[in-house]
């Protein structure tokens, strides 16, 4: 018998190489249909990955680049992209990169995710940084509206914040993706604003990313089960 995947579970491929990879994803089969491929396997055959998951296994793919430059590099870079058939790619929600991605991905079903702060920061790492003063929750809304209105067709933001998001006039019909996901009991390794899965669904998000639990699993496949059961339990 064949199983049911839920796409709403996207598996963070933050292997090596594409091989380690390739690997995890036989072992996971039809447990999983939605992978990330991010920038730490950029050069070790990450395209390549995603284009075998896609046109060979009939995976969704979410390239997780959170691409940042001037307005023509951007849009010079997703229009390469886009030729890949991509399901997701990560932009930095700063309007002018969310409206020159926009353009590159015009004529393709390729969906522009706006990054809004990384999960692994809080107010301390903002500060740090010299990001205005505010509550991190404050600062991630305001920019999820800004990127919704520089036409993102969503945005990635942890668990904490969707609730706020999905209550935004502007995310109507937009797509909000959660990383920094954790099973209940898992190590929260280096993030910083968590949930668990169902939480994270039952705060309004579309999609939830999950890595490290899933792939450090000693069985994997398992894994990725219980948090699908997770999603669709009442």
């Amino acid at each position: 018998m064949t199983e049911t995947a839920d796409d709403r579970l996207i598996v963070a491929l933050d292997l090596p190489d594409a091989h380690a990879g390739l690997t995890l994803a036989g072992r996971l089969g039809d447990s999983v249909s939605f992978y990330k491929i991010g920038l730490g396997m950029l050069t070790g055959g990450g395209l390549a990955l995603a284009r075998e998951l896609k046109d060979e296994h009939g995976k969704r793919i979410f390239l997780d680049m959170k691409l940042f430059d001037i307005g023509a590099t951007v849009e010079a870079a997703v229009r390469g992209l886009a030729r890949f058939d991509l399901d997701f790619l990560t932009v930095h929600g700063d309007p002018h990169v969310v409206r020159a991605a926009r353009a590159g991905a015009a004529g393709s079903d390729m969906k522009i995710l706006a990054v809004t702060i990384l999960t692994s920061l809080d107010r301390e790492d903002l500060d740090n940084a010299m990001i205005r003063a505010g509550a991190v929750g404050d600062l991630v809304s305001e920019r999820a509206a800004r990127a919704f209105e520089a036409g993102a067709d969503g945005v990635i933001a942890s668990p904490a914040e969707a609730a706020a998001i999905r209550a935004l006039p502007e995310a109507a019909g937009r797509l909000i993706v959660t990383p920094g996901v954790r099973p209940a009991g898992s190590d929260p390794g280096d993030q910083k604003r968590i949930a668990t899965p169902e939480a994270a669904i039952a705060a309004g998000a579309d999609h939830v990313v999950v890595g490290r639990p899933i792939w450090q699993a000693a069985d994997p496949a398992a894994a990725a089960r219980s948090i699908r059961d997770a999603l669709t339990r009442p």
